[in-house]
């Protein structure tokens, strides 16, 4: 005879649930209270990041086993990153331009990529919408390159929105789970 009972981690599922939902929700009000300082902390850890990720490069530049092109490609991408690094951390306007075209171009790539891949296939699902969705992301990453400042700020404003909404969600999902886990319990213990 088997037994079955509800899996381990799910009653505690809620728990981490609703703190990831409680903290979500208090970043998002945090960046909607304070938005300059939130573009001003984004800005420095891009820069943190650029100075990580050109250091790392540049060392597996001489320490990998790859062709020397890769290699190459490694140190330049490397160097680039640390040279922008360097502009990020003399001027906190430079880091906040440097971080609102790093964005803005990821929105062009995305959006040529996602509208391409649609239109190259026939067959993808929704594909109108994947051709929308293309076109919109590719839209904005023009408006970001084109209004770098304030679309940064539009965008830290949507972000907040976002990031409350989600955090509500979560919390309000967490309770869901919290009962589900409770019933499910309560099921397994009545067929034993």
């Amino acid at each position: 005879m088997t037994t079955t009972s509800a899996p381990p981690l799910l009653p505690h599922l809620w728990k981490s649930v609703l703190l990831s939902g409680i903290l979500t929700l208090v970043l998002g009000i945090l960046v909607l209270v304070w938005p300059g300082i939130s573009i001003l902390v984004a800005a420095i850890f891009f820069g943190a990041y650029l100075l990580v990720t050109g250091i790392t490069q540049v060392f597996h530049a001489f320490t990998l086993h790859v062709s020397a092109g890769g290699r190459a490609l490694l140190f330049i991408s490397g160097a680039a990153a640390l040279v922008l690094a360097v502009l990020c951390f003399r001027s906190i306007a430079n880091s906040i331009l440097l971080l609102a075209i790093w964005i803005g171009v990821g929105f062009i790539f995305r959006g040529v990529a996602t509208a391409a891949s649609a239109i190259s296939d026939p067959d993808t699902p929704g594909r109108g919408w994947e051709i929308f969705v293309g076109v919109i992301t590719l839209l904005a990453g023009i408006v970001v390159l084109a209004s770098p400042f304030p679309s940064l700020a539009t965008l830290t404003l949507v972000v907040g929105i976002w990031l409350v909404v989600i955090g509500v969600f979560e919390v309000v999902s967490s309770f869901g789970i919290r009962k589900a886990a409770k019933n499910l319990g309560e099921r397994v213990a009545q067929a034993l």
